[in-house]
Parts: C-alpha cells; sequence; structure tokens
C-alpha cells in the first residue's frame, strides 16, 4: 500500500498566485472549570434524584455551542467571543436492590473571552453562481457584512464531580432555562426538558473543558503554487479474490500495541458508554 500515495508528478513548474482563504488574526487557548454547573433533566431524570443518592457521569460531550461577536466600545479592533456549550450527559444511578438506572440531562456553560478581530469598512457581494435557467432573472448579490468570524475548537469535556444539591433557588446562579436551550439540542434527549423553579432538589455537575478560540477573516495572500497535473499514479483496487494477499501487504499497526506513558502525551479516556449519541 506504500505506493497508493498522493502525487502531483515531476516537472512542475511553479509561479506566484493569489489565493483567498481566511487569515487568523488573533487566537488563545484556555482551560475552564465550571463548579456545580445545573443540569437540565427530564421528568424521569428528575424522579430518579428524587429517590437516590449514588450516581456517576458515564458520558459527556458538547452536543452543541452558539457563538456570537460584540465589539468592545473604546477599543477598535476588539470583539468580545460569547460562547455558550450545551454538554450532554448520561448518568447512571443506583434504585435500590442492586438495579441502576441510566438518564440524561443538559448542562449549559458560558464562557467569554476579548480577542482582535481587525477592523474593515467594506461589504461584500458575491455572486449566486447559479445559470441553470437562461431566461431567468439574475438574482441580486446579497450584501454581507465584513465582520469577522470566530471558531471555537473543543475536546470532550473532563467530569470532576457530580453531586445532587439542596434548595436551587438559593444556591443555583443558573445562565438560562430550560425554554432557552435550542431544540436541536432537546431533541436528542429521550423526553423533554422541564424546568421548576420550585424543585426541592437539583442535579450538579463539575465540568472541565479545555479549548481553543480564534478569530479569522478573509484575506487576498500571494503564494508560491505549483500547477495541478494529471497525476501518473493509475487507480489501485484491491483484490476481491485473494483477501490474504491484500492482508499481507498492510503495515503492521506497531502503534496500536504500545502504551502511551510519556509525559509529552496528554489524553482522555472517554468514560464507559462510548461516543455520544448527540
Amino acid at each position: 500500500m506504500q505506493d497508493n500515495r498522493f502525487s502531483c508528478g515531476s516537472g512542475i513548474g511553479k509561479e506566484t498566485v493569489c489565493i483567498e482563504t481566511n487569515r487568523i488574526l488573533d487566537s488563545c487557548r484556555d482551560r475552564d472549570c465550571f463548579e456545580n454547573a445545573k443540569v437540565f433533566l427530564t421528568d424521569f431524570g428528575k424522579e430518579i434524584i428524587e429517590h437516590t443518592t449514588a450516581i456517576r457521569v458515564k458520558n459527556a460531550c458538547v452536543a452543541q455551542t452558539h457563538i456570537s461577536l460584540d465589539p468592545v466600545q473604546f477599543n477598535r479592533g476588539f470583539y468580545t467571543v460569547n460562547i455558550r456549550f450545551y454538554v450532554k450527559l448520561t448518568f447512571e444511578s443506583c434504585i435500590g436492590n442492586g438495579r441502576s438506572q441510566e438518564f440524561e440531562g443538559i448542562a449549559v456553560l458560558d464562557k467569554r473571552v476579548i480577542l482582535y478581530g481587525g477592523e474593515c469598512n467594506t461589504s461584500l457581494f458575491r455572486s449566486s453562481g447559479d445559470f441553470s435557467d437562461f431566461c431567468s432573472q439574475v438574482e441580486l448579490c446579497c450584501k454581507e457584512k465584513n465582520v469577522p468570524t470566530a471558531v471555537v475548537e473543543v475536546v470532550d469535556p473532563i467530569v470532576l464531580g457530580v453531586n445532587i444539591l439542596e434548595s436551587a433557588k438559593d444556591n443555583c446562579c443558573c445562565c438560562c432555562c430550560a425554554h432557552d436551550i435550542p431544540e436541536s439540542v432537546v431533541s436528542t434527549m429521550n423526553g423533554c426538558l422541564v424546568d421548576d423553579g420550585d424543585e426541592r432538589r437539583y442535579l450538579a455537575v463539575s465540568l472541565g473543558i479545555f479549548s481553543i478560540v480564534r478569530i479569522i477573516r478573509p484575506g487576498q495572500f500571494l503564494i508560491s503554487a505549483s500547477e495541478y497535473v494529471i497525476p501518473d499514479k493509475e487507480c489501485i483496487s484491491p483484490s476481491n479474490d485473494d483477501p490474504c494477499s491484500v492482508f499481507n501487504s498492510m503495515a503492521f499497526p506497531i502503534s496500536e500495541f504500545t502504551c502511551s506513558s510519556g509525559s509529552g502525551h496528554h489524553h482522555h479516556d472517554k468514560a464507559p458508554g462510548g461516543k455520544c449519541g448527540c
């Protein structure tokens, strides 16, 4: 399989070309600890926490995020990036007689950072590129405000703790209610979320999140490029008649049998339960 690699061919002349792509103007990395964030549950989940004290988190993933930008006053070119994480969690609880029961919940986490996004006073107009109908009326180019775009990269949250707390009215500093959670997130749950302000107990989790936030803008750049040519390599099809021959040509996966234990390797083992079903 070593020969089945991409190659542009040989003898290609290089030239300087102009391209349009996104440029990273500013970025930052962060680690955030969200302590005792309220978990929004369904009726089924609320009934469970009323009758148990033994709960653990089996899986946690960021189901969706909402990102917005606000210009910083008196500091031109800087923007506040408002990030809201919707974290879907799968819990397991002991319900007596050696039995366990799984249920789901949503935690909402807010984060803000300030980054430089530059200034631009132009407006963008782009053609639709639709030439399917010769006699159709030409569509007007839609105006786009030339503002930067925020991009957030995040790994699956690390569960630091889970607790059942009393008197939500006095202790919970909730950033939103169940009705504020997008339908696209709620639809992944087995039931509808409920938000009872008079609840006697509520479930809270402490989560750690590693993230990278960056602001990008479209730009034009001169680069040294080579013109693409038809590759010399022919496509290789696997032989269905001799599967052992295909298997014998594969490289031995040494890395799969090596446990990473060096200090330079950081990894996060997922909790039992596998991938998030968001």
